[in-house]
């Protein structure tokens, strides 16, 4: 008899071990969507209600857990805060970021930036955004909350710092531009778009924030980098019929 595992019968007790692993995958696979639906449903609330809304309670109601199911997952309320910051962010850098990189280097990107920027904020009138209501929150909080906050929108805004040294790199900027204060204007842009949209419910938020990108780019853009944006928005003309029978000739 050979003492070679694989020789042995799949239904006698060497197959235990081999079944172990499968067991403990789809252990795993069910942990992590059932943490990936308390997530989500945290970061609904939290939306809504803000950071400092959410609870290990709260959270058991929406998604029809229990208490003890939901903490299995967030050991405290303050990790839980800290996972819907992250999550948040992971949401944001897919809409916004990873979107807009594809854009060629100079004005074309940074403004691509900008308006999924908007467009994210527009979507979020009716719930809020984290970023900013987290800073209301936290502003004088401190506190691992606090810091996964800001860790956030530091990264977000150096994203934006480097979209804006490369459209000077490019030609697009003045040389002599302040890529801190170019950063400040567009920042202040979405700051007041979300305070005048949703707490204010001004009619035309949007197309003042638009407005105010347009007049931030004309006083810092080059002649350069303003003929580089209209020649990629330039509509694509066909040649003439005559000139590709030609070509082909």
């Amino acid at each position: 008899m050979s003492l070679n595992p694989s020789t042995r019968s799949s239904t006698g007790p060497a197959a235990e071990p081999a079944a172990k692993p499968a067991r403990v995958a789809r252990s795993l696979q069910k942990g992590q969507h059932t943490r990936a639906v308390i997530l989500e449903a945290a970061l609904g609330l939290a939306s809504h209600m803000g950071l400092e809304g959410l609870s290990i309670g709260a959270l058991a109601d929406v998604t029809k857990m229990s208490k003890s199911g939901v903490f299995a997952h967030f050991g405290s309320r303050e990790e839980l805060q800290i996972a819907v910051v992250m999550e948040y962010h992971a949401k944001f850098e897919e809409e916004v970021f990873y979107t807009a990189i594809r854009e060629p280097r100079g004005l074309p990107r940074l403004r691509a930036l900008f308006e999924r920027w908007v467009r994210r904020v527009s979507v979020e009138i009716d719930s809020g955004c984290i970023y900013i209501s987290g800073a209301v929150e936290f502003d004088d909080r401190p506190g691992p909350v606090r810091d996964a906050l800001v860790a956030m929108v530091k990264a977000w805004h150096a994203a934006l710092h480097k979209a804006i040294v490369l459209a000077q790199q490019e030609g697009h900027l003045h040389a002599d531009a302040d890529v801190e204060q170019i950063l400040f204007e567009l920042h202040g842009l979405i700051l007041s778009l979300h305070h005048d949209a949703r707490f204010m419910r001004k009619p035309g938020a949007l197309d003042r924030a638009g407005v105010g990108f347009e007049r931030t780019i004309q006083f810092y853009a080059t002649e350069a980098g303003l003929q580089a944006e209209a020649a990629l928005n330039a509509p694509k003309s066909t040649p003439p019929k005559s000139a590709a029978k030609s070509s082909r000739s």
